[in-house]
């Protein structure tokens, strides 16, 4: 599959597991080949928040891996990826990330995405923001990444939690570069009836 197919989907632990979930089931809507790393802490969200135990998670995914495996192939430049994206992202993964420390695959693969100038999303996922939190952001935005934190738009009027959900995925993968991203797109006061 040429690089422009594939997408690496981080999960951490904080709470929002669903976007990754979504995010998984969209890009392979999409065609991509998509490549996993959840930490341990990511698939107690995922089980806790949905239910879903790692098999269950990693069968979203064409290929899955083991936070510990840094030998793993998305751990170098050399493999070539679309886009990254970390659908929860905790705060101490922005840390690891926005410090260059690479010290499991997720942040390894953060690192290698960032050095290679590819595209990295960050959805953090913690409130409020301390110091520490906007300098880590900071750091990671002067380095090429996009800080996303999930938050919902309400002007097309949303009838269910999924809608925001989905309305955020989408909007996720319009940053990834993903033809197929269907945002809704504002179209100013005059067109809302």
């Amino acid at each position: 599959m040429s690089a422009q197919r594939r997408v690496v989907v981080g999960i951490t632990g904080a709470t929002g597991a669903v976007y990754a979930v979504r995010l998984l089931r969209r890009l392979r809507e999409a065609g991509r080949e998509t490549h996993l790393i959840a930490s341990a802490a990511g698939v107690l969200s995922v089980h806790h928040e949905l239910g879903l135990d790692r098999r269950a998670l990693e069968q979203l995914a064409d290929v899955a891996y083991a936070p510990g495996d840094v030998g793993a192939a998305i751990a170098s430049g050399s493999f070539a990826i679309e886009a990254m994206v970390v659908a929860p992202c905790s705060m101490k993964s922005l840390a690891a990330i926005a410090l260059g420390m690479g010290d499991n695959l997720l942040t390894r693969a953060a690192d290698v995405t960032l050095k290679e100038r590819r595209r990295l999303v960050l959805m953090v996922r913690e409130t409020p923001f301390n110091l520490a939190h906007l300098r880590n952001m900071t750091a990671a935005t002067e380095m090429g990444a996009v800080i996303f934190p999930p938050l919902p738009a309400f002007y097309h009027r949303p009838q269910s939690l999924d809608d925001l959900i989905d309305d955020t995925v989408e909007r996720v993968l319009a940053l990834l570069g993903v033809d197929e991203a269907a945002p809704r797109r504002w179209s100013g006061l005059g067109a809302q009836g």
